[in-house]
């Protein structure tokens, strides 16, 4: 066989030296060797080299490969292609291939490395360990161009053969140098006796070690120091109980604990939760349970049952006498107010005089007999009885029109809108008119004849209905009446001021000196619970008093709303009258803002004061408050700080609807101010009547005559032009023109295409003159020279004798 062998490698050697007498060129081979793998005579894959001139097989790049591996230990599968001259992209398909067949090679990043070269590479590691004590894993992963985790998984399955040495925490220590430092964590955990952060301890450790070793000393991590000392807690060289991992407690300091704990328990009948914390103990209340079963807990101690004994006896001795006992002063002084309360609650005698009602527990730790608390509540009943019922505060207007209004206001509304009795309407035109002739000026109201029209129309139907509603009325008045006194009754206690907290804790504080000479004058202590427990049965007590006043205070009330109302009424109108001449100026925005002005200062604040004064007396009347009589044909001027303060005084929606019409009265215009009284109106409880064409004519046949009998009165010149131009806006417009002397020119000058031109130039040259002689005042005022006396004197004769000339341009064409 071996013969056979040599005689064909010496054919094959005769066959290449032999010269071809054919040449083939690298084109003929190619297609030569195509042509070979059709016919499937090459049978196997063959790879081009990166020249194109030489193929070769993957066995052959194989063999290469590992041959380079084998010399080098670790080889780049870059340097691999170029070393073979074959494409990249074969030369990892082999090298995985490689790699995937040899668990002794591995592909880490691009490279194959052989466990020959990780042999090398330890020995090496270990001779440098041996001469440093240490080296860090990230220092060789970075001179070796892998990952420390690389690293690590190397030399792990190496340490204690190839490499002599412990891996903690990513750094590699000599045996010599682990025993070392592992003597210096027993030594430091074995010298602690109180409960200590092991971060701490471990941070002095590592201070230590580099002032030991100086400048070449090695870096130690926690983590080193934390496994050296698991190991020694779990072989048993240093004893105590760790938490968390990090929070270590000494065996000899949990048995200090213990022993203080038992000491101080055993001779106080107590011990706080305070002392425990301090003690380092971080649940105390599961410590004290599970070593004294028999033991109470608290909010901030823990007691032996013989501190309940002791102090029910001290409470029991408290109810027999019918007095009192602060629970704290019995106890010791590190027990709390809420201490206390649950230690009350342990008591027999407490629990027992709850039951029954003899006894009662304030501010948490004070307890009252029920005889004591009854002395105390009947001495401040007879100190009420000397408090002035009319001492309560404002409470709710609106309720109080809506509850009395919902009684007698029921029948009397009914009755208006259906019937009224021809004297009483005789008498309210009487009354009406003889209020008309009271009014000065161009701004007067409209009452008289206008108002009996007026509650006519509006409130008296066919006289047949009236015969037959007239008892069924008389009975449901008589009914709300009672009604009405009954509901100012129930007021709600929270809506009463009387008596107050602060009274009745003076009070107290005063009956029982007690409380002062034991240093309990304090409200939050006793006083203000007490106060809070017998205040509503003195309220009770004041509502009984409060009734004789209320049902007393009911016929006032009920007169004050019917009298409102009818002001209200006349008033209300007067005002939609005047509303509707300022359409006449709404072109004109600088007219328009001064004639809303005037109308918001003169009229509407007349309204408002009559509102809000009737409205503040029905207020008082309803609280119990001790009211004069009221005036009711005047009503005082009020300013707008009076204002605010009577609005505010009001409760609830009521106060701010109040306030709201109290500041449409500081606007600029009208529309803002009527919306603002139909809600204070709506929410008071009264009616609104709206202005129609019928009522509107009738006023207005009012205002006219009121206003030619002024006209022919008036001597002054000066206050007769606006009475003269209210009065041609009537005979002209039909509006009821309220203007202040500011927007006369205007008026006077809008009124050119109204009158002829004698009767227009009469009223402006009167009004040109007026203007000079109000200038000319003015001036005076200031210099007081003879000559401006003289001009004033000389032009007042001139307006003077205007007057008939203007008199007559109006009362020549009126017919009141």
């Amino acid at each position: 066989m071996d013969d056979e062998l040599l005689e064909l490698q010496r054919q094959f050697e005769f066959a290449q030296q032999a010269k071809s007498s054919i040449r083939l060129s690298d084109r003929n081979v190619v297609e030569l060797v195509q042509k070979l793998q059709e016919l499937h005579i090459i049978d196997f894959e063959l790879l081009h080299t990166v020249s194109g001139k030489e193929y070769i097989t993957p066995d052959q790049l194989r063999q290469e490969i590992l041959a380079e591996v084998s010399k080098l230990g670790r080889v780049s599968v870059i340097d691999l292609a170029d070393i073979t001259g074959v494409d990249l992209y074969h030369v990892e398909k082999q090298a995985q291939r490689i790699v995937s067949d040899d668990p002794g090679l591995m592909l880490i990043q691009g490279e194959i490395i052989s466990q020959s070269y990780w042999d090398s590479i330890a020995e090496e590691v270990n001779d440098r360990l041996q001469e440093c004590s240490q080296i860090a894993l990230a220092e060789l992963a970075a001179q070796l161009h892998v990952s420390s985790e690389m690293v690590a998984s190397v030399l792990e399955p190496r340490l204690g053969t190839v490499v002599k040495g412990r891996l903690e925490g990513g750094q590699l220590y000599t045996p010599a140098y682990v025993a070392r430092v592992t003597a210096m964590v027993r030594g430091a955990a074995r010298g602690i006796t109180v409960p200590t952060n092991l971060s701490v301890l471990w941070s002095s450790l590592q201070q230590l070690l580099q002032e030991m070793d100086g400048a070449s000393g090695v870096a130690v991590e926690g983590s080193f120091f934390q496994s050296l000392f698991n190991r020694l807690v779990k072989e048993g060289e240093i004893i105590g109980s760790l938490r968390a991992g990090v929070h270590w407690t000494p065996n000899v300091f949990a048995s200090a604990q213990k022993e203080s704990i038992d000491s101080f328990f055993s001779q106080n009948s107590f011990i706080g939760y305070e002392v425990l914390h301090k003690l380092r103990i971080p649940q105390p209340i599961q410590f004290l349970q599970s070593r004294y079963p028999e033991g109470m807990p608290l909010v901030t101690t823990f007691v032996h049952p013989s501190m309940i004994e002791m102090l029910d006896a001290a409470t029991e001795d408290a109810l027999e006498r019918s007095s009192w006992i602060d629970s704290l002063t019995i106890l010791p002084m590190s027990f709390g107010s809420q201490d206390a309360s649950k230690l009350l609650s342990l008591c027999p005698s407490i629990q027992q005089g709850l039951k029954s009602d003899k006894a009662k527990i304030f501010g948490e730790s004070y307890v009252f007999s029920n005889g004591f608390i009854k002395d105390v509540y009947d001495r401040l009943e007879k100190e009420m009885e000397t408090f002035n019922v009319s001492g309560v505060s404002g409470t709710v207007v609106s309720d109080a029109l809506r509850e009395t209004k919902a009684g007698h206001d029921a029948s009397r509304l009914t009755e208006s809108t259906e019937n009224v009795s021809d004297s009483s309407s005789n008498k309210q035109a009487m009354e009406k008119g003889s209020k008309k002739k009271k009014g000065k000026g161009a701004g007067i109201m409209i009452t008289g004849p206008a108002e009996s029209e007026l509650d006519n129309q509006d409130r008296a139907p066919t006289k047949s209905k009236k015969n037959q509603r007239k008892g069924k009325n008389i009975s449901s008045e008589q009914l709300a009446e009672s009604k009405a006194a009954a509901k100012l009754v129930k007021i709600k206690e929270e809506n009463l001021n009387v008596p107050s907290e602060d009274w009745v804790m003076k009070k107290i504080a005063i009956l029982v000196p007690d409380f002062e000479e034991q240093g309990l004058d304090d409200p939050q202590t006793i006083l203000r619970p007490l106060a809070n427990y017998l205040r509503p049965m003195l309220i009770n007590s004041w509502k009984e008093r409060r009734k004789a006043l209320f049902s007393e205070n009911a016929e006032r009330m009920k007169q004050l709303l019917d009298s409102l109302q009818k002001k209200f009424d006349e008033s209300f109108l007067n005002m939609q009258l005047y509303e509707k001449a300022l359409d006449l100026f709404e072109d004109d925005q600088s007219t328009s803002v001064i004639l809303h002005r005037h109308l918001l200062r003169t009229t509407a604040t007349t309204i408002v004061d009559m509102l809000l004064q009737n409205l503040d007396m029905h207020n008082k009347l309803k609280n119990g408050d001790e009211v004069a009589e009221p005036q009711i044909s005047e009503s005082i001027s009020l300013n707008p700080g009076e204002r605010t303060s009577i609005a505010k005084t009001f409760p609830g929606s009521l106060s701010n609807k109040a306030l709201a019409v109290v500041e449409a009265l500081e606007g600029k215009r009208v529309e803002t101010f009527m919306t603002a009284l139909r809600d204070i109106a709506e929410e008071s409880g009264l009616l609104l009547k709206k202005l129609d064409k019928k009522l509107e004519r009738t006023l207005l046949h009012a205002y006219q005559k009121d206003l030619v009998s002024q006209v022919s009165a008036e001597m002054d010149p000066v206050s007769l032009l606006a009475k003269v131009v209210s009065l041609i806006y009537v005979q002209v417009h039909h509006k009821a023109l309220q203007a202040p002397g500011r927007a006369i020119a205007v008026a006077v000058s809008r009124l050119k295409d109204k009158l002829d031109d004698s009767a227009h130039k009469i009223l402006t040259d009167y009004q040109t003159a007026t203007v000079t002689l109000l200038a000319l005042i003015s001036a005076a005022s200031g210099d007081g020279e003879d000559c401006t006396s003289d001009r004033i004197l000389s032009k007042r004769e001139l307006l003077e004798n205007q007057m008939t000339a203007l008199k007559g341009l109006v009362l020549g064409t009126s017919k009141p």
